[in-house]
């Protein structure tokens, strides 16, 4: 009965042994850099590498156009409060005081105003089949119109 029990427990020793064997042969072409896990785990981890390196330059260019962008827009904003103020202060002038102000039209304005009356004369033989009431002729080549407050009001 020894015997037996003693073959057989060399048989269950040689049996774990080649198990053994068998389990690190796999084990090493599992962690195999080349061709398994780690060597997929190499990869990933120099793409994650590369990923954070442009997150970090993409994040740096934002920073720098949104303050840009803030800087551009502030100055918008007061060359707008600029304007409404200078849009404003036209109100305030008197009729006999802009027709002095004004300069004497050069050569450019003259073109302009031409062109102006060419478009507006092109829009019109265009509607010829539907005759709109007329309105004041405003002046073509001027970009501000002062308009007179009696005549917005409803009487």
């Amino acid at each position: 009965m020894e015997l037996i029990a003693d073959i057989l427990l060399a048989a269950g020793a040689l049996g774990a042994g080649f198990y053994c064997l068998v389990l690190s042969r796999r084990l090493k072409r599992f962690n195999d850099l080349e061709k398994g896990v780690g060597g997929a785990v190499a990869v990933l981890s120099s793409q994650v590498d590369d990923l954070n390196k442009s997150l970090v330059a993409a994040r740096k260019m934002s920073d720098g156009s949104s303050q840009a962008l803030e800087q551009l827009t502030g100055r918008a904003e007061s060359v707008a409060h600029k304007l409404e103020l200078m849009m404003a202060s036209m109100h305030d002038i008197a009729p006999q005081q802009e027709a002095q102000a004004q300069p004497e039209a050069t050569e450019e304005n003259d073109a302009l105003a031409e062109a102006y009356e060419a478009d507006a004369q092109a829009e019109v033989t265009e509607d010829v089949a539907e005759p709109e009431p007329q309105e004041e002729a405003k002046p073509a080549g001027l970009m501000f119109v002062r308009h007179s407050r009696n005549q917005n009001r409803v009487a």
